[in-house]
C-alpha cells in the first residue's frame, strides 16, 4: 500500500523477493493545470503486471473486503496517505508493516522529513514497524540512520530514505518469514510529531525569520507548499538561495531590505543576518534568477 515517490523502491523491492498480490493507491486526483497527480506506485503496479486497487476510503467496508479476499501473509504500507482501519492492522498474518522516514519515536506523523529538516536535525533515517492503532506508535523490528547534509531538500533526502527503507524492509520480512523478527514497542521519551504541511507554513516573512530559518523552510517545504516571501512589492516565491553573514553596523537594514546584488542573485536582510535569493518564481511565470526577473520588469 503507497502512493508517494517514497513507497517505489519498497515495491520494487516486494516484486523482486516476495508475491505481491496486490497494489493498494489512491485514486487519481488532480493535479496542476488540471492534468492527474503523478501516482508513481501505480505506474510500477501496472508495469509489473500487478492488480490494482484503488479505494477513495480504505474504511469503507467493501475496500477492506476486498483487500482481505487477497488473503496476504502481510500488507506492507509505505507512504500511503490514509489511517488503516483495525481489520487490516490484525487480520493479516504477520500484521502490517511500515515503512517510516524517520528514526522512531522521532518525528511520528506525515511529513517526517520535512520536519527533520525543519528543525535543523543533524541526522535522521528510517524504521520498520509493525502498525498499531496509534500514529506510527507500533513496535519497531528495525532502524537505519543517515546524517543530513547542510543542503539537503526533502526531495533530495526523500530519496535516500526511499532506498534504505526498501533495503531495511527486505531484510525485516525475511525474518518476519522465519519467525526470527523481534519488534521492541516504542520509548515514550523522545518522540516527536511531524503534522502534514500546509500551505500556510511556507507564508513567511523577513521580519519574523532569521537567514537559517528560511534556508530550511526553503529546502524543506519542496516541492509543496514551496516558500513565498515579499519581494519587489508583492510576494514571491523563493527556489532557491543561502543564509549569509552580515556585516555589523551601527544601523542594520530593516528586514526585507534589499542589500544588492550578488552576480545573478539579490541578498536581502532577514531578521538576523542575510539571505541570498538565487533562484524565484513569480505568479504564473516559470523559475528564473532575481536579476532575469528585474530585467524582465525593466524591459516593461
Amino acid at each position: 500500500m503507497g502512493t508517494a515517490e517514497f513507497a517505489v523502491p519498497s515495491l520494487r523491492r516486494c516484486v523482486e523477493k516476495h508475491d505481491v498480490v496486490a497494489v493498494v493507491s489512491q485514486p487519481d486526483r488532480p493535479g496542476s493545470r488540471g492534468a492527474p497527480a503523478p501516482r508513481p506506485v501505480r505506474d510500477v503496479a501496472v508495469e509489473a503486471g500487478i492488480e490494482m486497487l484503488t479505494p477513495a476510503r480504505i474504511r469503507d467496508p467493501a475496500a477492506v473486503e476486498a483487500i482481505l479476499a487477497k488473503a496476504p501473509d502481510a500488507i506492507v504500507v509505505a507512504a500511503y496517505g490514509q489511517i488503516l482501519p483495525e481489520p487490516l492492522l490484525e487480520r493479516p498474518r504477520f500484521g502490517a508493516i511500515n515503512v517510516h522516514a524517520s528514526v522512531l519515536p522521532r518525528w511520528r506523523g506525515a511529513a517526517p522529513i520535512a520536519h527533520a529538516i525543519l528543525a535543523g536535525d543533524g541526522e535522521t533515517g528510517v524504521s520498520i514497524m509493525r502498525m498499531d492503532k496509534g500514529l506510527d506508535t507500533g513496535p519497531v523490528y528495525g532502524r537505519r540512520s543517515v546524517g543530513i547534509p547542510y543542503d539537503a531538500t526533502t526531495p533530495a533526502l526523500t530519496a535516500v530514505l526511499s532506498e534504505l527503507g526498501a533495503d531495511l524492509l527486505i531484510e525485516v520480512l525475511s525474518s518476519v518469514e522465519t519467525g526470527e523478527a523481534h519488534a521492541t514497542p516504542q520509548p515514550d521519551d523522545g518522540a516527536t510529531y511531524a503534522p502534514r504541511l500546509r500551505r500556510e507554513d511556507g507564508e513567511l516573512e523577513w521580519s519574523q525569520c532569521s537567514a537559517d530559518d528560511i534556508d530550511r523552510h526553503v529546502r524543506a517545504l519542496q516541492p509543496w507548499p514551496g516558500v513565498t516571501l515579499p519581494l519587489d512589492g508583492g510576494r514571491m516565491r523563493i527556489l532557491a538561495g543561502l543564509p549569509v553573514k552580515r556585516l555589523a553596523v551601527d544601523e542594520p537594514p530593516s528586514p526585507g531590505a534589499v542589500l544588492g546584488p550578488e552576480g545573478e542573485s539579490l541578498v536581502v536582510a532577514a531578521r538576523e543576518d542575510a539571505f541570498r535569493v538565487d533562484l524565484v518564481q513569480p505568479p504564473g511565470a516559470r523559475p528564473m534568477t532575481p536579476a532575469a526577473f528585474l530585467r524582465g520588469r525593466r524591459e516593461r
